[in-house]
């Protein structure tokens, strides 16, 4: 993404006060040289102001759209200053905002912070989906949540199982992460992670466990090693130094979670962390996302 203009909480209670500043401000973002048709490319349109929204029609083929379309706002009842400020919100805590604390600072219900959380990490989630990892990629097998009472630990645990890919620079200092919940450990679902994730050309480093073999027979760089922390300090060192943050971030904040929802709370930390390094811009670039992602329901959500 582009470099994107820094804000402080000061300049954004300046701006987006009002239901014309945030649709000014997503108008710029969707049509940054000027209103241009999706349907039929004609740059002249009416615009028609409605209880909530402008409605843009093209001069050319009455084609309507509103800034919202194709958002994770669309067809929202919350007000898009409330939206604003919980994209603030979220950009700026990197412990994470619980749907509780959006839904005291917003003003509306839980049960709606509670989507608009979900459908802004949505947002983050198609973001960083369209980045692979390259160079020299760390990858582990890690587990969420407590397993069953009487159940076994380590491999064969009834825990939710996690794929884990951290590329490092040159100096071997992290990158970019990637995390996935997973249904197994064996070889056909780390090759799968590996293809949609890994560039071909990088080096993985793995522990020894025997499914991680499967990378090389598709032609991926492997090295792998026993992973023995005493012996062998430096091997995943911080890979498993994400993955404890990791941990402490669905522990801290959502007290714990069930698979269901899992994917979109690692989405979360992965999109922090791969943006740690953007702090001033770090509200337009999430809002960017929400306003390219397509929204998400509260049945699909819980169906």
């Amino acid at each position: 993404m582009a470099k994107q203009e820094r804000i402080n909480l000061i300049q954004f209670q300046q701006r987006y006060t009002t239901n014309e500043a945030c649709q000014n401000h997503l108008f710029s973002m969707r049509w940054p040289n000027g209103y241009k048709c999706e349907k039929c490319g004609h740059d002249q349109y009416y615009a028609t102001s409605t209880r909530r929204l402008k409605l843009y029609e093209c001069k050319h083929c009455r084609h309507q759209s509103t800034v919202t379309v194709r958002t994770v706002m669309e067809k929202s009842r919350t007000d898009l200053p409330k939206w604003f400020l919980a994209v603030y919100l979220v950009a700026h805590d990197k412990r994470g905002v619980s749907a509780t604390l959006l839904s005291q600072e917003v003003g509306v219900t839980y049960k709606t912070a509670w989507l608009m959380l979900h459908k802004i990490r949505k947002a983050m989630g198609a973001r960083d989906a369209k980045y692979t990892l390259a160079g020299l990629v760390e990858l582990d097998d890690a587990f969420f949540g407590a397993p069953s009472e009487g159940r076994k630990r380590g491999r064969g645990t009834d825990k939710t199982k996690v794929l884990v890919g951290l590329s490092l620079n040159q100096k071997g200092h992290p990158l970019f992460v990637k995390m996935e919940v997973i249904p197994d450990v064996k070889g056909v679902t780390l090759v799968e992670f590996a293809n949609d994730h890994i560039d071909a050309h990088s080096k993985i480093s793995s522990d020894a466990y025997h499914s991680y073999n499967a990378l090389v027979k598709e032609g991926f760089k492997l090295e792998a090693k026993k992973y023995n922390h005493a012996e062998n300090p430096d091997h995943l060192k911080w890979l498993h130094t994400v993955l404890s943050n990791a941990k402490a971030f669905v522990a801290g904040t959502f007290h714990g979670l069930d698979e269901k929802h899992l994917q979109s709370y690692l989405d979360e930390f992965c999109y922090r962390f791969n943006r740690r390094k953007f702090k001033g811009e770090l509200f337009n670039r999430l809002l960017s996302c929400c306003a390219s992602t397509a929204t998400i329901t509260y049945s699909e959500l819980t169906g």
